[in-house]
């Protein structure tokens, strides 16, 4: 990752006729936000002198003073390939500032620099690797996207099924540009859906990378003719998209979730951050799994016969229907899976709640119950019980109450954004609620 000054990156610009900067940050529910200013205003930019109206917003903490501060962490410029290469546009992702210089407790990205800090202090280094699914979908004569797609092809098929072959070129193009560097890319299991991997790296920046890589990949499908949708469950009947998330803790340039001699090749700091992040996971799912929408991936009924996304809080070194697995890599490449969270996620929340969740395990020796390694969806509810095994939240709703239950991933956010986090999500799920489906008009508008 490149170290910019003030003056690298007015040098940069001149020199790569950038025209406009995007100064880039995500609100509190994971979406992008950004200002465009000209090179004329850099300078002011640099100096964190850009100011804006917090309070249109959604999500950010209201108050009597909204004015706030956009401040550009200068290692994050990139130019975008996909626009004029005379003139060109460049990003940088933002900080937010209040009018005393105070970090906005609001930040999502500060909320992450929090945790990340306090892992620090106990000498460790976060490593995340994201896994991020999406579908791709034509747009119908107007431009607007439909869940409708021509392609038949599955998982590890190539052209001429995979008619999204192209598509994920270019955008592997267009994200190496961006200094990416692109681990696979593969079709996935459900037809249109696709995978798209790229470097395991410290927690911020593959925050920022996961921002990043879904702008790109909406951008470069919309130069097909495609819609690009993260949503976690667009069709029933198929696979939904995850963001399965690979977690190892480094300490002196070490993994210190790695041990040769356990039976697992695990250590014991990897056990208790396992046995912290079960014991959050029903108030994880809050903001790992954010939307009504996330539920349908998740919920039992939709994880039958050849799906495999957790519906219940267990771990297994080997089996893959588990919220947590152990990939094969031992020794150094040692990592736990998380495989619950989806990509409509906010990254910077999702990585934050989740480090303190293992980081509160390897403080307070919080032990795993003992490894699952049959298909526990497959049990019946008193072998699940037996084994101590505990479902997943059900619904947003439930996942709000178990958030509002958690006194550690409360406090991650902080009371207040927390206050209106919940607020917004249980409005969600009351507007969901008084929809009439068609499943519903279908199943009862003829008998009754």
């Amino acid at each position: 990752m490149s170290h910019y000054t003030k003056k690298d990156i007015m040098r940069l610009v001149e020199e790569e006729d950038v025209e406009f900067i995007r100064l880039q940050f995500t609100d509190l529910f994971g979406n992008l936000k950004n200002a465009a200013v000209t090179a004329s205003q850099l300078e002011k930019v640099l100096d964190n002198r850009y100011v804006f109206d917090g309070s249109c917003v959604e999500g950010f903490l209201h108050d009597n003073d909204m004015d706030m501060f956009l401040c550009p962490d200068l290692d994050t410029l990139a130019i975008f390939p996909w626009r004029p290469q005379q003139g060109k546009v460049a990003r940088l992702i933002c900080d937010i500032q209040k009018r005393d210089g105070a970090p906005y407790e609001g930040d999502s990205r500060y909320i992450l620099e929090k945790v990340l800090k306090d892992a620090e202090k106990l000498g460790y280094r976060f490593d995340v690797g994201p896994e991020c699914e999406f579908f791709l979908f034509h747009t119908d004569d107007n431009g607007n996207p439909t869940v409708f797609s021509h392609e038949k092809a599955g998982y590890f098929d190539m052209s001429p099924i995979d008619q999204g072959e192209n598509v994920r070129r270019d955008i592997i193009l267009t994200l190496e540009e961006m200094g990416f560097e692109v681990e696979s890319s593969y079709h996935e299991v459900a037809s249109a859906q696709h995978e798209i991997d790229f470097r395991y790296d410290e927690a911020l920046l593959s925050a920022d990378n996961i921002m990043t890589f879904k702008l790109a990949v909406k951008t470069i499908a919309k130069r097909f003719g495609m819609h690009a949708t993260f949503m976690p469950k667009p069709l029933a009947g198929v696979n939904g998209s995850s963001m399965h998330t690979n977690i190892s803790l480094k300490k002196e340039g070490k993994n210190v979730f790695a041990d040769e001699n356990d039976e697992y090749g695990l250590s014991q700091e990897a056990y208790w951050f396992i046995g912290g992040l079960m014991k959050h996971a029903r108030g994880l799912s809050a903001i790992t799994n954010p939307l009504v929408n996330s539920y349908k991936r998740l919920f039992p009924a939709q994880t039958g016969a050849g799906f495999t996304a957790p519906a219940y809080i267990s771990w297994s070194p080997i089996n893959r229907s588990q919220m947590i697995r152990i990939p094969a890599q031992r020794e150094e490449n040692t990592r736990i899976e998380l495989r619950s969270p989806d990509p409509s996620c906010n990254p910077y929340l999702t990585l934050a709640v989740c480090l303190a969740a293992g980081l509160d395990g390897i403080k307070n020796h919080i032990e795993p119950p003992k490894p699952v390694n049959e298909d526990v969806r497959k049990m019946t509810d008193a072998e699940r019980t037996a084994l101590g095994v505990e479902p997943l939240p059900r619904s947003l709703a439930e996942a709000v109450t178990a958030l509002e239950e958690d006194e550690l991933v409360r406090g991650v956010l902080g009371e207040e954004l927390c206050k209106g986090y919940i607020a917004a999500k249980k409005q969600e799920w009351e507007s969901y609620s008084a929809q009439v489906s068609q499943w519903e008009t279908d199943q009862y508008l003829y008998r009754f």
